[in-house]
């Protein structure tokens, strides 16, 4: 009979998955597949509403990065605008959304994922968690809530409130910048700064320690896909997609929001809900790529910041093209934490921040519009289309953990190979597991619209499809 291990509580994960390892005749791992069991809704619930409301509407799919969906929503319709946002504008929504991606980053690296790395992926399961963290690395334990408090109280300052502000609207936003809150935004960059620091260098000393994991964690060649600005730098707000293949030459450069539904199409697998993005030329499975901080510092020639281009340098050290180690994606998190706060204190010193002008307004110009963000998983993109009266007739939405669909694929089937041995696991090995899907920070409610609750299962099935022995979280 299966035998079934309930491991309390729910693995460190944003949503609900499954995860099914098929063995062949000798007991090894032939075949992986991560699964998502839940249903997309938003794009139908928009249908018939007007398209200024979009922006709000679409922050309500994600209570983590709300602000990323708030801007790449109000850039589709200022798209159906045809307008220009104000530039003090677009700084102030650069600023907000830097502070959703070092709240968000704070919240995967601390929160999630360095009870692996500081405790042990073998430590035990009733001490690896943050608490446990702040009970044996209380400093560290610290940082992490100071970082992800930074982050949070910057979008709460600027936009009302900390989960699903409305302050982003079609043409800009709502209200200018106060001096009193420049001023109290300003006073929290010190500690900021030490967090960061901090974070990095904690890091540093202990990466050494995971060998096996670093070459196994969806270690492999590929493509790469994220925003960069006029020079090819780092960016997250406004700038042009660029891809590059496994040995970083370019796929494609410039490409704008207009032109993504063009290049990229949605393959269907008929195990999970869960869509996997490709670049159609390559077709699928080809064309897949990875998004989010790994895929930006591999991609971006500079960060145009002083600590964090000091910082980008040493991380492309660590391969000769692209960092291939999906492992890596921690590193890149602290590196884009550290060039929001730069960013942040760079726009808060230059007195334009509090120019009054901050909204442009239109009407319906354009019967269709698009536009794209990075949040901290990666590229965003949201396409509308309008009748005459701006009410929305269809839209679509693709979210970065899709475009990373294919890759947790590969580096669970990775991982199970690597230290699934005649059939046996450990709760170790089933942390690994996990692990390797914790590194792309996935947002499963996000991508897929969360419907329903499934926790995340593991299932070793032999050569005949029998299930031989089931590990369930949730």
């Amino acid at each position: 009979m299966p035998q079934t291990i309930t491991i309390d509580p729910v693995t460190r994960l944003e949503g609900h998955g499954r995860i099914t390892l098929q063995l062949d005749d000798r007991g090894s791992v032939s075949d992986a597949f991560f699964t998502v069991t839940q249903v997309r809704g938003f794009e139908k619930f928009s249908e018939g509403r007007p398209f200024y409301e979009m922006p709000s509407l679409m922050a309500r799919i994600c209570g983590i990065c709300p602000v990323s969906h708030l801007i790449a929503s109000a850039k589709a319709c200022e798209a159906i605008m045809a307008v220009q946002i104000p530039p003090t504008a677009d700084k102030l929504r650069r600023c907000l959304n830097l502070a959703q991606a070092i709240q968000s980053h704070a919240l995967s690296f601390f929160y999630l994922a360095s009870p692996d790395l500081l405790l042990g992926m073998d430590s035990p399961i009733g001490e690896r968690h943050i608490f446990g963290v702040a009970k044996q690395f209380p400093e560290l334990g610290r940082a992490g809530v100071g970082l992800r408090r930074f982050g949070q109280h910057i979008i709460e300052i600027l936009g009302g409130k900390r989960i699903h502000p409305g302050w982003v609207v079609p043409g800009g936003v709502t209200e200018p910048l106060d001096p009193v809150k420049r001023d109290e935004i300003l006073a929290l960059l010190p500690e900021a700064y030490a967090n960061a620091k901090l974070a990095l260098k904690a890091y540093k000393e202990i990466a050494s320690r995971f060998t096996d994991e670093i070459e196994s964690f969806a270690n492999f060649p590929g493509n790469f896909m994220a925003m960069v600005n006029d020079e090819g730098g780092l960016a997250f707000t406004d700038g042009t997609l660029t891809m590059i293949d496994t040995k970083g030459g370019k796929i494609f450069e410039g490409v704008t929001a207009p032109d993504f539904s063009s290049l990229i199409g949605e393959a269907v697998e008929n195990y999970t809900y869960l869509k996997f993005p490709y670049y159609k030329k390559l077709g699928y499975p080809n064309g897949s790529y990875r998004v989010g901080p790994l895929a930006r510092l591999n991609i971006a020639t500079h960060a145009s910041t002083p600590l964090a281009d000091a910082e980008l340098r040493t991380f492309k050290k660590l391969a000769r093209g692209p960092v291939l180690s999906s492992f890596h994606y921690h590193y890149a998190r602290l590196v884009e934490i550290l060039y929001g706060i730069e960013i942040i204190e760079q726009y808060f010193s230059d007195p334009s921040i509090l120019d009054k002008h901050v909204r442009a307004t239109a009407g319906v110009n354009c019967l269709e519009g698009a536009g794209f963000a990075e949040a901290p998983r990666g590229t965003l993109f949201h396409n509308y289309k309008v009748d005459e009266k701006g009410l929305i007739t269809w839209a679509n939405l693709v979210i970065a953990t899709g475009q990373n669909n294919n890759a947790m694929n590969h580096g669970v089937l990775q991982v199970a190979q690597r230290f699934i041995k005649d059939g046996k696991m450990s709760d170790g090995i089933l942390n690994r597991v996990e692990a390797v899907i914790r590194c792309f920070d996935p947002c499963l409610s996000c991508s897929t619209h969360a419907f329903g609750q499934m926790p995340l299962a593991i299932e070793l099935k032999d050569a005949e499809g029998k299930v031989v022995q089931s590990l369930i979280r949730g």
